[in-house]
């Protein structure tokens, strides 16, 4: 077992308790913040079954930001959706045998990692570009698009320009997964690869890339537009009103 094995494995361990513990304890703050009023974005379906419908179209089209911005939307979209893809294809590391929906994905992941960069420049020569969002834009933000670009470089990379040992990489993960690690190939593009990976797990529960699962508690997207017809009370406010004689 080289060093480098051991490093990288300590490395991976201690990013997925990162990622995984700080997106449960994300969640389970958005989950305990109150909401005391009905501030649902107009026009809002007016039950839960609507709701749902609104929330789906919101996570699969970006129905608002379509309303919001053509062109935003389609960079959004295509880096969204080619990151699905991507992630669909690498889930053969992870898998043995690999599933069916995971090897017909392989030639479409692969082209998506092209498209997932697109989108990604694009959206940052947008906060480049742009004055008003250049204006609003933090040294976080440029971080992130960086980071996710490098990802995608260094991972085409791999394929077209420095081949790794697939095989090799893919005995590691799994090693790391079942605590029976195998070596991990020295290969320089592979370690800068993995190592922007980590240290995205790493970061991502304090930063902005938390609307993945903040929209689902975001009140103006699941609430349904009911006051009409229902009273609102967060809850601490039931309680304090059940309290009264």
């Amino acid at each position: 077992m080289t060093v480098l094995t051991i490093c990288y494995a300590l490395v991976f361990y201690a990013a997925t308790v990162l990622l995984v513990g700080g997106l449960a304890w994300k969640i389970a703050d958005y989950a305990r913040t109150p909401v005391p009023l009905k501030i649902p974005s107009t026009p809002a379906p007016p039950s839960t079954g609507g709701v749902a419908l609104r929330m789906a179209r919101e996570v699969v089209l970006f129905e608002s930001l379509f309303k919001s911005s053509k062109w935003i939307w389609g960079l959004g979209w295509l880096f969204h959706v080619a990151l699905a893809l991507v992630l669909l294809r690498h889930l053969r590391y992870f898998t043995e045998p690999v599933w069916t929906v995971v090897a017909l994905a392989q030639p479409f992941g692969l082209y998506a990692g092209f498209a997932m960069i697109a989108g990604l420049a694009g959206l940052w020569a947008r906060r480049l570009l742009v004055e008003r969002i250049r204006y609003i834009s933090t040294p976080s933000d440029h971080l992130m698009l960086v980071l996710l670009i490098a990802i995608g470089v260094t991972g085409l990379g791999m394929k077209y320009v420095s081949h790794t040992d697939v095989v090799a990489v893919k005995a590691f993960m799994l090693g790391l997964m079942y605590f029976d690690w195998q070596p991990l190939p020295a290969d320089p593009t592979l370690l800068v690869h993995l190592a922007l990976v980590a240290a995205l797990m790493a970061i991502f529960p304090v930063s902005k890339l938390l609307h993945a699962p903040g929209i689902f508690f975001s009140p103006t997207r699941n609430q349904a537009d009911d006051s009409r017809e229902r009273r609102h009370l967060a809850p601490w406010a039931e309680k304090l009103e059940k309290a009264k004689p």
